[in-house]
């Protein structure tokens, strides 16, 4: 099969090159389409659930919220385990799922669960979804910076929760905008409870009455002189004074008002942390980014979403970012950018200075680009993020992508040497080489000779049909070896998977390409002089230290092979006691590390 699609190709140069340019384009495009990020992402498969009961301590949360909530979830189709806390007032659930078992479909089966449950739960306590996001997903923190210093921290809360917290919330991507420190301003009712006593009234009273009377109340309509008219009754709280007038109970003729029985003012809500900037307490929100989205591509679009929001700021009234992994990711990215440059430049010199056959390079270095954009179509089709694990598999790939055209091109360059020595013999004994046309024992001087198109194509088919098969082969081997690298579950899956699979990625491309693109490259670049092998300065030095070498171990097969054994020996012991050597020592190196905070830490 192999040398059949080799000599397909061949026969074929047009349709491949054009093939080999459309999949470039199409690699292109799925660069930009690939999610980027600095880091993979090893969470657990999860949905978070937690409700809220004012007011309950831990014990009763934990009796009467958490404990039905987590048995019933147990029952799940695909749950591993759940985890609750319980806190005071209110129960926080994480339910972990299969890795195998899909995101939204666990999200759909823990909300009908909890669809299920209301009446096992206390009256007013409702169960709610966390967002459909992991612990990798906080992206983006920002702050709302006041340089005028005429705004409270009352006031920037509510621009972060009715304004900015509402936009930054519509950005695609985006699962949740949490807001962070200042107060929550309210209105808030200060009653004395000696006043209570007076007018005979308990708390209750006072809060029904500010319930009732906090709403509108719609009614029917009226028709009149050919207009239909909305009759509704306003009753909902606009300022201080509203609150004041709400009346308790009568009292001959004269209602009981709140402002009788209490103060109102506005207050902050009770909080439980702050936002810490430089010394300087601030408001500021949580940008956390939806599960399995392209981090880089959210945090540009809230970057602009922020920039459109500052002509909608009070003045005087900026935000600013304090963190922000689009840098992390950028830097991540640029390094394994330059070590791929690094090892791109290093193979092309290492290919010139063995083969000395400039033209060659081409034929290298061309798929090289080529294998690695395979490499990111595939991620794009089997979802596989773009990140420093993922990329570093492709970068640790190179001496590999590079293997087999450089084989394929070393096989043709000398099958084409030996034939140009062939043609040599061919020639006139005693006839001089020189640059007329014209041949004979006696007449001018022969020409050098040199190979034609279509001897070049027969060798250079011949040469990749020898090699093509053994190569496939060993390159499959090297696939294969990553079988047990596949078979990782949990954490360690998630983390050496993405490298495992890119690697094989960029391998498969190359092999691709070596036995379709490669051979058309051969002939259009191998072209003569041929340098000999034995001309190479390089090759010369390297043959004078392994040809001794080789006749050693030839002549001492015994010698060598006892030595190959004892060395297989001794590593098996250093890796059978290096578990050990470690638990040993482990312990030691924590105590001293954690105890006192000394100067070894």
């Amino acid at each position: 099969m192999i040398n059949r699609l080799i000599h397909w190709s061949l026969h074929n140069r047009f349709i491949v090159i054009a093939a080999f340019l459309a999949l470039c384009a199409w690699g292109v495009f799925a660069l930009n389409r690939v999610p980027i990020d600095a880091i993979p992402d090893l969470s657990e498969n999860q949905v978070i659930v937690y409700a809220d009961w004012p007011g309950r301590s831990p014990q009763e949360v934990e009796d009467q919220i958490t404990y039905p909530l987590s048995v019933s979830l147990q029952g799940l189709a695909g749950v591993k385990t759940v985890r609750a806390t319980s806190m005071f007032g209110f129960s926080f659930l994480t339910v972990i799922f299969e890795d195998k078992t899909d995101t939204y479909f666990a999200r759909t089966r823990v909300l009908e669960r909890l669809n299920s449950l209301g009446d096992r739960l206390p009256e007013g306590v409702a169960a709610r979804l966390g967002p459909d996001a992991t612990g990798l997903g906080w992206v983006y923190q920002y702050y709302l910076k006041d340089e005028s210093g005429t705004h409270d921290l009352g006031s920037l809360r509510a621009l972060q929760d009715t304004f900015v917290r509402y936009q930054l919330a519509s950005v695609p991507g985006v699962a949740e905008v949490a807001s962070l420190g200042g107060f929550v301003r309210q209105w808030q009712v200060e009653v004395s409870a000696l006043k209570l006593k007076q007018y005979d009234l308990t708390l209750g009273d006072v809060m029904n009455a500010v319930a009732a009377s906090n709403q509108n109340i719609g009614g029917k309509t009226i028709e009149e002189n050919g207009a239909e008219y909305v009759v509704r009754g306003l009753g909902l709280v606009q300022s201080a004074a509203d609150l004041e007038a709400i009346a308790l109970q009568p009292r001959s003729g004269t209602p009981l008002f709140l402002r009788d029985v209490a103060a109102v003012s506005i207050g902050g809500d009770f909080r439980r942390g702050t936002l810490d900037v430089n010394g300087r307490e601030v408001v500021g929100g949580i940008v956390v980014m939806r599960y399995g989205e392209n981090a880089w591509q959210v945090i540009q679009d809230v970057k602009a979403r922020l920039a459109s929001l500052a002509a909608g700021l009070p003045e005087g009234v900026s935000i600013a970012s304090f963190y922000d992994r689009s840098d992390l990711i950028g830097r991540a990215i640029a390094t394994l950018k330059n070590a791929l440059f690094e090892e791109i430049v290093l193979v092309t010199l290492m290919h010139v200075f063995f083969l000395w056959h400039f033209r060659s390079i081409l034929i290298v270095t061309i798929p090289l680009p080529a294998s690695i954009l395979i490499s990111f179509i595939l991620m794009d089709r089997f979802g596989i993020p773009s990140h420093i694990m993922s990329l570093t598999g492709i970068a640790i790939a190179i001496g590999v992508l590079v293997d087999a055209g450089i084989v394929m091109t070393e096989n043709v360059i000398r099958q084409c040497e030996r034939a140009l020595e062939e043609k040599g013999r061919t020639r006139p004994p005693g006839a001089p080489v020189g640059s007329s046309p014209d041949a004979g024992p006696n007449g001018p001087a022969l020409p050098a000779p040199e190979l034609t198109a279509k001897e070049i194509f027969d060798i250079t088919l011949s040469a990749c049909q020898q090699i093509g098969r053994p190569m496939f082969f060993s390159i499959i081997v090297v696939v294969l070896a990553f079988v047990p690298v596949f078979m990782l579950g949990g954490q360690a899956g998630k983390l050496f998977h993405p490298l495992a699979w890119t690697k094989v990625f960029a391998i498969l491309g190359a092999l691709l390409l070596a036995v379709t693109v490669v051979p058309v490259l051969c002939t259009l670049f191998v072209r003569g002089p041929f340098k000999p092998e034995e001309e190479n300065w390089l090759m010369k030095f390297l043959l004078r230290l392994y040809d001794p070498l080789l006749n050693f171990a030839l002549r001492r097969q015994r010698t060598v092979l006892a030595l190959a054994a004892a060395l297989l020996v001794f590593c098996v012991i250093l890796a059978w006691g290096l578990p050990r050597f470690v638990n040993d020592r482990l312990p030691d190196t924590i105590s001293r590390h954690t105890d006192g905070f000394g100067t070894e830490f």
